[in-house]
């Protein structure tokens, strides 16, 4: 494979402490990038992305918008200037051939990570803030194994959302399967997570300064 690197998102909308997370996270082969979401970020999406937003909220359209722009910076490194990221089918990215990738945000941040189908099946990412789970939904996103393994930590609690949600974006364009949270079976310790059809998945969180999750695909599909 050609020689990636890390690559850094830059300037006002940036911040060093995320971006020097997502790249602790990330495989060699992984570009990853973030941005704040700002006012106006909207405009950003593409006439062939828009009109699956429209009707949506302000601030839903800046979220999604973000995080294109993100995305194209990433892409570009990758040799696609420029390129759209409409909704597919159920929702997930269309993403360029011979590319994979994935999305996410928060309220406050936009986060993204591509990489070449060659090196991959399929990449996930997620992002929340680093706060505690509500205890009411805990139960709902922890197995009782992953409970005895949690105890009463709902930071914890809100790590196990966070990878799951990472896990279920890498999940899905292989198998087109929707997931309830008890569907995928998280092993922290060995940062392996199990989806009900047996597919193992790989994963990689922190839980500062924002709860982040990284779950790849790999061997055979």
């Amino acid at each position: 494979m050609d020689d990636i690197q890390y690559n850094r998102i830059v300037g006002a909308k940036a911040d060093s402490a995320l971006q020097a997370a997502l790249e602790q996270l990330a495989l060699p082969f992984m570009l990853v990038g973030h941005r704040a979401i700002t006012p106006g970020d909207g405009s950003a999406l593409l006439p062939t992305e828009a009109p699956a937003w429209n009707g949506a909220a302000e601030r839903v359209r800046q979220s999604s918008g973000a995080a294109r722009i993100v995305v194209r910076e990433l892409l570009a490194r990758l040799g696609h200037s420029s390129c759209p990221v409409p909704k597919a089918a159920g929702g997930a990215p269309a993403w360029p051939e011979g590319i994979i990738g994935s999305l996410a945000h928060d309220q406050r941040f936009a986060v993204a990570t591509v990489a070449r189908r060659a090196d991959s099946h399929s990449i996930g990412i997620d992002i929340e803030p680093a706060e505690s789970l509500p205890a009411d939904l805990l139960d709902i996103v922890a197995t009782p194994a992953e409970r005895i393994r949690i105890g009463a930590d709902l930071l914890m609690g809100r790590a196990l959302f966070v990878i799951k949600e990472a896990v279920y974006k890498a999940v899905y364009p292989l198998d087109r399967t929707f997931l309830e949270h008890h569907d995928v079976v998280v092993d922290l310790d060995r940062r392996v997570a199990e989806v009900r059809n047996g597919r193992p998945v790989n994963f990689r969180y922190c839980l500062t300064p924002r709860v982040l999750a990284i779950a790849f695909v790999t061997g055979s599909c």
